[in-house]
């Protein structure tokens, strides 16, 4: 694993899924590897009534429900759709989920303008086809058939970005759970195996780019995850990124709670700001997610550790906020610069502590920028 950039989930913590697979006795539906309720409690971690005798891990961070709902529906023969805006960590769900019921995470189809038919179902080795013609052995399956095949959960990340060519194509799949190959003379049907589904994406944001048709909406049940709001919810999954970061990056750097409590609040200003913006042009072009906030700590602490005195400061961090939000110009800075002048001096001179320091470090920012 240490020679990956980035492991998938079932890699990443595969010791866990295999302890849990030993302990798992409760019914499993079709060929999954954990019962529901293990595949729960792998996502959202143990708590002290569960009595394993070892703690699990909490790697994703929101309402318990949801995760519930999303099982449920990939218990079923329905496909599940995670919708949510930007940065709430959809697809980490559902590389989660994805790992925990059947080890493997990396049979995605990416949407996109150029995602084409063959991306769903399957295209074909042209040198192969030459020399031998057209067979199952030239055909090279699409990650979504190849999970039909092996009766795994296929992932389409951002649904609504591909064409309507594309979703109809998804549509008999999610139906009919097989693919007609008419190119073949025998062999010309690849079913679907138990325990196929699909778990797709799409971010509420991109509405009116390719809406979905009545009927692909027919086939998903729909698990709508909002934004982080609450600010402990938001501080654990921050908290627990950066420790991942500086796991990874083998850094060995403190990140102090007033800092986190900056960063936060931080948002939250800019985000209040945002929904009471009058127009566009008045809002940052950046989602204010929360992942974009685990973005903005992550350029301090690495610029912290590789040009700074190795410790996180308030300047650095405020740098690192107006270059990671700053996509516009001169729109966002301008925004930024009215958020500094507004909120945050006033604020440096009532409270003191990191806020003067983290005021000079904006305003140096965008002096840079400008």
């Amino acid at each position: 694993m240490s020679e990956l950039l980035r492991a998938p989930a079932e890699i990443k913590y595969a010791e866990e899924l295999d302890w849990l697979e030993s302990i798992d006795d409760s019914p499993k539906p079709f060929s999954w590897r954990l019962s529901p309720r293990m595949v729960r409690l792998f996502v959202l971690g143990s708590e002290r009534s569960d009595n394993l005798g070892r703690d699990i891990s909490q790697k994703w961070f929101g309402d318990r429900s949801f995760v519930e709902r999303a099982v449920v529906t990939l218990a079923s023969d329905r496909g599940l759709l995670l919708i949510g805006d930007p940065g709430t960590g959809k697809s980490w769900l559902a590389e989660l989920l994805s790992a925990a019921i059947c080890r493997n995470s990396t049979l995605v189809v990416q949407g996109t303008a150029g995602t084409t038919e063959d991306h769903v179902k399957y295209s074909w080795n042209v040198s192969m086809v030459i020399a031998k013609g057209q067979s199952r052995e030239s055909m090279i399956p699409s990650p979504i058939m190849t999970a039909m095949e092996t009766g795994a959960i296929g992932r389409f990340e951002e649904l609504t970005r591909s064409t309507s060519d594309v979703q109809d194509a998804l549509i008999s799949i999610l139906s009919e759970k097989y693919v007609s190959v008419p190119e073949l003379d025998s062999d010309g049907i690849v079913f679907a195996r138990p325990g196929f589904s699909v778990i797709a994406t799409a971010n509420s944001r991109d509405r009116g780019v390719n809406d979905l048709s009545s009927a692909l909406k027919r086939r998903f049940n729909f698990v709508r995850i909002p934004v982080v709001t609450n600010k402990k919810s938001e501080a654990e999954i921050v908290r627990f990124r950066t420790e991942e970061l500086l796991r990874r990056h083998q850094i060995e750097l403190d990140v102090p709670p007033t800092l986190l409590d900056v960063l936060l609040q931080s948002f939250a200003d800019l985000r209040a700001s945002s929904a009471s913006a009058g127009s566009d042009d008045e809002k940052l072009e950046s989602a204010l997610s929360t992942a974009e906030q685990i973005g903005v700590l992550e350029d301090a602490i690495l610029h912290s550790n590789f040009f700074g005195e190795r410790a996180l400061t308030a300047h650095t961090l405020a740098s690192s906020l107006v270059g990671s939000l700053a996509r516009r110009e001169p729109e966002d800075l301008a925004i930024l610069n009215k958020y500094l002048h507004g909120v945050v001096e006033p604020r440096s001179k009532e409270e003191g502590g990191s806020w003067p320091e983290f005021l000079e470090g904006g305003r140096d920012a965008i002096a840079t920028l400008s």
